[in-house]
């Protein structure tokens, strides 16, 4: 099993998602539960295509947190 940290941004029509440790793996959605389900498969349809091109699966190392300022 994959664990990946899934970028997900607010845009004009809805809202955009992408996974910084699998380069080019992004998605879009008119609300944050449609676009996590479009994720889920294109992580999986990401990595499937990885593994038939002979390349290795990167390990999640990527964290987020939130920062208050003044």
């Amino acid at each position: 099993m994959y664990n990946y940290l899934v970028i997900l941004e607010k845009t004009g029509t809805g809202y955009s998602a992408h996974v910084p440790d699998l380069p080019g793996c992004i998605t879009v959605g008119e609300t944050k539960e449609e676009t996590m389900k479009h994720m889920q498969k294109a992580i999986q349809l990401h990595i499937e295509g990885m593994k038939e091109d002979g390349l290795d699966i990167p390990e999640s190392n990527t964290e987020a947190l939130r920062v208050s300022v003044q």
